[in-house]
C-alpha cells in the first residue's frame, strides 16, 4: 500500500490531504473520502488504506484547512464521552464557518485534484463521508452529477440543507444511519426524495446504532456496524466504477 500526504490547490489556499492507494503502478478508480468533524486521524488513515486495498485511489481532504493543518484541534487517543463536550466547542465554530459555499468551491478543487492523479483512471468517481463530510459528500455529488458514480455516507445530517437538492442526483447511492439519527418520518422522507431523483439508492437504519458508529477510536463505535457499512460500501463502488473490488 502506498500513502502520501499531500497539498490540494483550492481557491482558498492548499488544503492538506492524506492518499492511500494500491503500489502495482497501476491506475485505479477514484474516490473522495470526506472525514467525520474530528477530522484525519488514525483511524480515517486506516480506513482510507483499508478501501485503497480493494483497488482505489482514495484522497481524504482535510475541509477545516483553512483554521491550519489536520488535526485542526488537538485530539485525544481515544474521544470518549467526557472529552466531546469541550471538543465540539472547539470544532462547532469550524464547521459553522464551512458554509455551502465554500464546501462547494472545495469540492470542485478536490475533484479537480483527484481526477488529474496519475495512478487515478479515467472515468466517473465515488464520494462517500461520515457525519458532516456525509453531508459534503451529499453535496459534492449534486454539484456534480456528470462527475460522481457512486455516493455513500454513514451517520449524516442528510436533511440539514433540505431535500429539494437531491432531484439533481444521478450517482448510485447507500446511505447508512445511526438509530438515533432520524425519525422514520424523516427516513421516509429521505427515501421519497430518493425515489423522486430517480436514482438506484438504499437507505437503512444500522439496528442499534448511535451517532458516529464507523469511528473506532470513539466511544460510539460499533464493529458490527462497520462491517456492514463495508458490506454495502464496497459493493457499490464496484457497480458504479466497474472495478473488481467487491465484497470482503
Amino acid at each position: 500500500m502506498h500513502t502520501k500526504t499531500l497539498q490540494i490547490p483550492t481557491l482558498d489556499g492548499h488544503a492538506d490531504a492524506f492518499a492511500a492507494f494500491p503500489d502495482s503502478g497501476e491506475q485505479y478508480p477514484g474516490v473522495l473520502m470526506y472525514p467525520d468533524g474530528f477530522g484525519i486521524r488514525p483511524v480515517l488513515r486506516e480506513m482510507a488504506e483499508e478501501l485503497a486495498g480493494h483497488g482505489y485511489y482514495v484522497l481524504v481532504p482535510n475541509f477545516f484547512y483553512r483554521h491550519g493543518p489536520a488535526p485542526v484541534i488537538e485530539l485525544p487517543e481515544h474521544i470518549g464521552e467526557d472529552a466531546r463536550s469541550a471538543l465540539f466547542a472547539k470544532l462547532m465554530p469550524l464547521i459553522e464557518a464551512h458554509t455551502a459555499e465554500r464546501a462547494l468551491r472545495d469540492a470542485d478543487s478536490y475533484l479537480e485534484f483527484l481526477t488529474t492523479r496519475p495512478e487515478v483512471s479515467a472515468g466517473p468517481v465515488a464520494v462517500t463521508g461520515y457525519c458532516i463530510g456525509g453531508l459534503l459528500a451529499v453535496r459534492t455529488a449534486v454539484a456534480h452529477p456528470g462527475r460522481v458514480a457512486a455516493l455513500a455516507a454513514f451517520h449524516a445530517p442528510v436533511g440539514a440543507d433540505g431535500l429539494d437538492n437531491l432531484s439533481e442526483l444521478a450517482a448510485e447511492v447507500h446511505f447508512g444511519h445511526a438509530e438515533t439519527d432520524l425519525t422514520p418520518e424523516d427516513l421516509r422522507r429521505l427515501d421519497q426524495a430518493l425515489a423522486a431523483a430517480g436514482v438506484e439508492y438504499t437507505s437503512e437504519i444500522y439496528p442499534g446504532t448511535v451517532h458516529g458508529f464507523t469511528m473506532s477510536d470513539t466511544d460510539d463505535f460499533d464493529p458490527s456496524a462497520l462491517r456492514r457499512h463495508w458490506d454495502r460500501l464496497l459493493p457499490l463502488l464496484s457497480r458504479a466504477l466497474g472495478n473488481g473490488g467487491g465484497s470482503r
